[in-house]
């Protein structure tokens, strides 16, 4: 940090750390290696590969059993009443 004062006795801090520094390095190091992989300086040799055979065997048609102690859910309607409210303008007399 490094703080000096202006002509108007203002103390101006001025904050700057290793930190944005390797920021920026890395930011312009990122920047080169895509235009360079992009205009075709750089390439990545890729071998062409394929997956492992794999056999793969499954019986259809079968559900697990699955022995399940569950509630039972009751669906039905009732009759009930419910008190509206009664919503209303006053009429000031504007047009």
């Amino acid at each position: 940090m490094a703080d000096y004062r202006t002509t108007d006795e203002r103390v101006v801090v001025r904050r700057s750390g290793p930190g944005r520094t390797i920021a920026i390095v890395l930011a312009i190091a990122a920047i080169i290696a895509a235009v360079l992989f992009a205009t075709g300086f750089w390439s990545a040799d890729v071998k062409e590969g394929s997956l492992p055979d794999v056999d793969v065997s499954a019986k259809g048609g079968a559900l697990p059993k699955v022995d399940l102690d569950s509630k039972e859910v009751v669906v039905g309607t009732k009759k009930a009443e419910v008190d509206v409210p009664v919503v209303g303008v006053k009429d000031n007399g504007e047009k």
